[in-house]
Order: structure tokens, then sequence, then C-alpha cells
């Protein structure tokens, strides 16, 4: 179908389909196998600008929208989740900095940002503090001229990589979520260290380890808008992401269908190939109709998100369960589409479905961004009654 894409959204999306081809499918096998970070793939989308799509011109970035990040992030997702994650991070993380920075830390942290020089990771995740963002445990408490940070957060994307951290604490532990305050930590300050990078099932790409604060003290310009509005900043930097969430389980699903069509094209049985059987022909059609409702849905919210919409919540919510809904149904369905030869490491499908699962899981688990959009269900009956 045609999104009436702009000439330059073309360009974005053949130049990250350029860079999937060409840096990542070939290396893809190999980074899950090693669980190694894609510093290469990184470097080449520093050089191409795709890192600062998103920062606006005065910092050095190419000033596009959640559009064009969502169109790359597909791309990207097509052929590895686990480098579109390690990319799409680094704009969560950036997205506090946008949203809530002043000037003065916009213009100290996007230009290497958008240039590609110092990568940023988003903490707000802690053992106690997932779904539940208001069990945030990490304390900052302000002495003097530096806020002391105490704490452990965890399951952080491109944890140890980064350079930059955006980190949710806790300023005021009597006031509950309305005690959160957000704030800027660099890599190299004393008393920030990280744990093990974790061995996970899918990603394996993408760095993941836990950020460690023991008496770690930063300026207190380095405090994100006003003390008690990180629930605030966390809340808005998800609504800002989601869409792209959505986009990588769009992506996924798009890869393991091209996969899936190719094989049932070559694969005989009964002196047929496997996709002249109807069954196969029903699972292939429905894997294409979801991942043209998921692209609809999610270039529609992103527009949505980019026309300067303030009631993105549900929106965002949607677009990101569905995307991730259809990426982790498709991938499955592509494994039985190859059966045993789906299974197996030597296509790369077993890995799209092992990725695609955390799709539904990070950035708010399906459940919770249903209730979300349950809850503006309610806000709307009860605005219309």
């Amino acid at each position: 179908m045609d999104y009436f894409l702009t000439e330059e959204q073309q360009m974005i999306r053949d130049l990250a389909r350029q860079i999937a081809e060409e840096k990542i499918v070939p290396v893809r096998a190999e980074l899950d196998e090693k669980n190694e970070y894609p510093w290469e793939v990184i470097k080449t989308l520093a050089q191409s600008d795709m890192i600062g799509l998103f920062i606006p011109e005065e910092y050095g970035g190419l000033g596009k929208g959640c559009l064009e990040l969502c169109i790359a992030v597909e791309e990207l997702s097509r052929a590895c989740v686990g480098v579109s994650t390690t990319y799409a991070a680094n704009a969560l993380g950036t997205y506090p900095i946008l949203l809530f920075g002043s000037d003065e830390q916009k213009k100290k942290y996007l230009p290497d940002i958008a240039a590609g020089k110092r990568l940023v990771a988003f903490g707000l995740t802690e053992a106690n503090a997932g779904s539940d963002a208001g069990g945030i445990q990490t304390t900052a408490k302000l002495e003097g001229n530096e806020y002391v940070l105490t704490g452990t957060k965890q399951w952080i994307t491109n944890g140890g990589e980064a350079e930059i951290y955006t980190i949710i604490a806790i300023t005021d532990k009597a006031k509950g979520p309305r005690g959160a305050s957000a704030f800027v930590v660099e890599k190299s300050t004393p008393g920030f260290t990280f744990g093990k990078k974790e061995n996970k099932m899918g990603i394996r790409a993408s760095s993941t380890r836990e950020l460690i604060f023991d008496n770690c003290r930063i300026p207190k310009e380095n405090l994100l808008g006003k003390e008690g509005m990180g629930f605030i900043v966390a809340m808005k930097t998800l609504d800002s992401s989601r869409t792209g969430v959505g986009a990588q389980g769009l992506g996924v699903a798009q890869g393991a269908y091209e996969e899936a069509v190719k094989f049932a094209r070559q694969r005989h049985q009964f002196g047929h190939p496997v996709i002249s059987f109807q069954a196969v022909q029903h699972m292939l059609a429905d894997m294409a109709i979801e991942i043209e409702a998921a692209r609809a849905l999610i270039y529609s919210v992103a527009r949505y998100v980019d026309s300067g919409a303030k009631d993105i919540s549900k929106p965002s919510a949607m677009a990101k369960t569905f995307g991730t809904d259809v990426g982790m149904k498709v991938t499955t369905n592509a494994v039985q589409v190859m059966g045993g030869s789906g299974y197996m490491k030597e296509y790369p499908v077993e890995k799209m479905m092992r990725d695609a699962k955390i799709l539904q899981i990070y950035e708010g688990t399906n459940q919770i961004q249903r209730n979300v959009i349950g809850q503006e269900i309610i806000k709307e009956a009860a605005r219309n009654k």
C-alpha cells in the first residue's frame, strides 16, 4: 500500500533498508550467538546521520519526527530487533532531555548525541518498579550543590555502553510518585558502576545491565525540569517512544513474513511448492493482513504525535500493543510455515521469534498498555455522558 510518504521520508526508509541489508543481515546471527554489541553498525548509523534523525537541527540533528523515526526503526527491525533496540533505546534515553531539558542542558548533550559520539540510556526500571513506576527505590538527596544518588536500576538497555543516562530517582519519599525527579548522569561519574551483562533469550545484540549508584554525586544542574517532575518525565517519555516499539513489532513481522514466503515458494511437498497449499496460503494471507493493519495504525499514530497533539497516551499504547502483538504472532506463524527448518538457527525466523517476545514486555507490558487504553476509555465516557 502507498502510505503517501514524502520524498525525504522515502529516502530515510531506503537508507535504513540499505544499512539493514548491507551491515546488519550479514552479521546478525553472529551478534546474536556471541551476545555482542553492534558497534560497527552504530558507527554506520552515526556516519549516515541516522542517530540524530529525531534531534532538532539547532543541536546538530535532522529535525525529523516520530514518523521518520518509526520508519527507520521498522527497517532496522526487519533485519534485527537486537540492533534496532540499541538504536531505539538511544532515542528513549534522549527524550527526557529533549522534552524537559533546559537550553543549557540541550546545548551540552544533544550535539554529541546527534553525532553519535555519545549514546544514551534510560533508567526507570528496578527490581520492584517496572510496570509500577511508583515503586522506585533509588534515591537522590540534595547535599549542597550536588545530588547524591543511591540505588540500583535493572534491565537497562545500552547499560554500560552508553555515555549518558537519564535516571528517575526519588527526591521526596513522603510524596510517593510525586516525589520522583529526573536527572542526567554521565558514565564517568564516581560511584556509578554496572552489573553483569545479562544473558537474554532474544535481542542479544543489545546490551542489558544493572546500573548501580553508590554515593554517586552529580551537580544539581543535572536535574531535568524541577524536583517532583520525575514521574511526568517518565510518562511523557514513554508516550513519545511507544509508537517506535510498535514499529519494531511491525518490522520484525515484515522480515519474518518475507522469509516465510520465500521458503514456501522453494520448499516442495507432494510434488508441489508448499505455497500452493491453501492452508499455507491462509496463514500467509493473515500475516499480510495483520502487517498492513499494524503499519496503517502505527504510521497514523506517528503522524498524530508529530501534529503536536497532547493526548497521545491512548493512541501510542494502541500502536505499541497492536504492533508488538502482530510481531509475536507473525514470527510464530513464520516458524510454523517453515516447519522444522524454521526451528533451526540456519534460518533467521527462530531468532526473530525470540526477539519479538520482549516487545510485548518492555516499555510497559501489553497488559499495562491495555490498562492505559481502558482508563482513557473511562475518561472519555465520563466526558461524553
